[in-house]
């Protein structure tokens, strides 16, 4: 209990340090005489409710601009994060490689090997980019070789560093949107078979993505020449006819490639011998498959080096298997009019 103090007209309980500290110093400086003392046995007086502190201003100025960049920096990792600008680290198993239909068939067994040491020695360097699809869950959109890298390790090690990937989160605008962030991705970081660039075109379309193969080539190859998006769209005929029959379509080369597309549009059953004479003799690997398809073609090609004959002046005529070739001075339109003249009497006639 403080010694008590005259404080105005009353006595006061509480110290005059204190007192003078809350009230500004508004206590009287009188000295106490022994008939100011309360009598005996009287109560002591209530004490007056103490002061609120009052907080310096420099504090409350403090406090506010502190809140003020903590909803800053909120609101920009907010922001980051949307705009795929944030790094996250996720578990592997909340990753789903099948959001998108791949591009890359497989990997070549000395890449993913020298993926996984530098993985092991250095760690993830580049984030792989996810979409995220609620509930904890990301789609991959590009990076599988990183994950599956990732993957590869963690089975082997167990080492909880290999537990989790670094990805930032992308929000494409719609489906077509994430294909094209996949092509562009591997376009720049890892060349594509002409196969694999034209399978996963093919595959867009077939899940209804792009409306066919000429709006997927534009966008998913806007950056590609004319020329390189006929040639994927060549190899395009290629997939459909023989994916699944190919044991080592992606080391199918160009050149090849286009001929056997060539082929394949001039004599619809030529998928289908091309199928039986692989299941009958499987090829044990790419060299000896793409031996079986050049005998396949070679015929076709001796056919197609014969010389055109000339069947009248200014005409020559040139056959091979589901082609006929007229060339000439005499090729002329009038001599189009009258073989399709020709060739639709013999239809009515055979009819």
């Amino acid at each position: 209990q403080p010694p008590l103090h005259r404080c105005g007209v009353a006595w006061c309980g509480v110290s005059r340090a204190k007192h003078v500290r809350a009230t500004g110093g508004g206590v009287a400086r009188r000295r106490l005489t022994l008939a100011d003392a309360p009598e005996a046995g009287a109560p002591l007086p209530a004490l007056p409710p103490a002061a609120a502190p009052r907080p310096p201003i420099a504090r409350v100025a403090g406090q506010a601009a502190a809140e003020a960049a903590l909803a800053e920096v909120a609101a920009e990792l907010a922001a980051a994060r949307a705009e795929g600008r944030m790094v996250l680290r996720l578990p592997l198993d909340a990753v789903d490689e099948g959001y998108l239909l791949r591009d890359r068939i497989a990997a070549d067994p000395d890449e993913a090997a020298a993926l996984r040491a530098s993985l092991q020695a250095h760690g993830q360097r580049t984030p792989v980019d996810v979409a995220d699809l609620g509930g904890g869950r990301f789609g991959l959109i590009s990076g599988w070789r990183r994950l599956t890298a990732l993957r590869a390790l963690l089975a082997e090690t167990g080492e909880a560093r290999f537990a989790t990937v670094t990805a930032l989160v992308r929000q494409p605008g719609s489906a077509a949107e994430a294909y094209v962030a996949m092509v562009e991705e591997n376009e720049i970081r890892a060349g594509l078979s002409y196969w694999e660039r034209a399978r996963i075109a093919v595959r867009a379309v077939e899940a209804g993505v792009f409306p066919d193969d000429r709006a997927a080539l534009q966008r998913l190859y806007a950056a590609a020449s004319r020329a390189r998006r006929s040639k994927i769209g060549s190899f395009a005929g290629l997939v459909r006819a023989l994916d699944g029959v190919l044991a080592f379509p992606a080391a199918l080369a160009e050149r090849q490639g286009l001929a056997l597309a060539q082929a394949l549009a001039a004599d619809p059953g030529l998928a289908a011998r091309i199928a039986a004479r692989l299941a009958a003799d499987p090829p044990a690997d790419a060299a000896a498959e793409r031996a079986a398809l050049a005998a396949v073609l070679a015929p076709r090609r001796a056919a197609g080096a014969a010389p055109a004959a000339e069947i009248r002046p200014g005409l020559r005529l040139k056959a091979a298997p589901g082609r006929i070739v007229l060339t000439g001075p005499a090729a002329d339109a009038a001599l189009a009019a009258r073989i399709a003249r020709l060739l639709a009497a013999g239809a009515e006639g055979a009819a």
